[in-house]
């Protein structure tokens, strides 16, 4: 069952890498794999880890989440969950702090409807499968700018009193 979903993985990042307009060695550079790998893992032969999809995935600028799916690392829901976080975090028009406030508000909505799956606080907004908060550094997975998270205190207050606020609207 493994190879059906490494398998669905190469068909969808061979795809992906074709919708960017990229080459197999580009994406393999951009990526920091060997291209003979990234071809062996496009035609269903190797199934990479976590780190190498995270890398791929940056370099393709999509979702972390959604390769980690069809890997098989993460089931549906969690990916759900993640790809709505992902989306608040990567929305140029808002600024960092309604950033934070949004995903706190997300989070108060899933805990009050018992779906409440990651821990509250900066490192919910987390992208990387090792689970260190985003902070734009060297280590940041989420795809692009401004996906770092503010400093000490960004959202604290006013987040929290929002996502008070909205929860007890519904």
């Amino acid at each position: 069952m493994a190879s059906l979903n490494v398998g669905n993985l190469g068909e969808y990042l061979r795809e992906q890498r074709r919708t960017a307009q990229l080459s197999l060695r580009q994406l393999a550079e951009a990526a920091g794999v060997s291209n003979p790998y990234l071809s062996q893992i496009e035609r269903g032969l190797r199934k990479p880890s976590a780190e190498v999809l995270q890398q791929v995935a940056k370099a393709l600028r999509i979702s972390a989440e959604t390769l980690y799916v069809r890997a098989g690392i993460l089931d549906e829901q969690d990916r759900d969950e993640l790809e709505t976080r992902a989306a608040i975090l990567a929305d140029p028009s808002i600024t960092e702090r309604q950033k934070q406030v949004l995903v706190q508000i997300y989070e108060s909505f899933r805990k009050e409807n018992g779906l409440d799956t990651a821990p509250a606080g900066p490192d919910a907004t987390s992208d990387g499968p090792d689970g260190t908060s985003g902070s734009g550094g060297p280590g940041s997975s989420s795809g692009g700018p401004g996906t770092t998270s503010g400093g000490p205190g960004t959202a604290s207050g006013a987040g929290d009193a929002a996502a008070g606020a909205g929860s007890t609207e519904l």
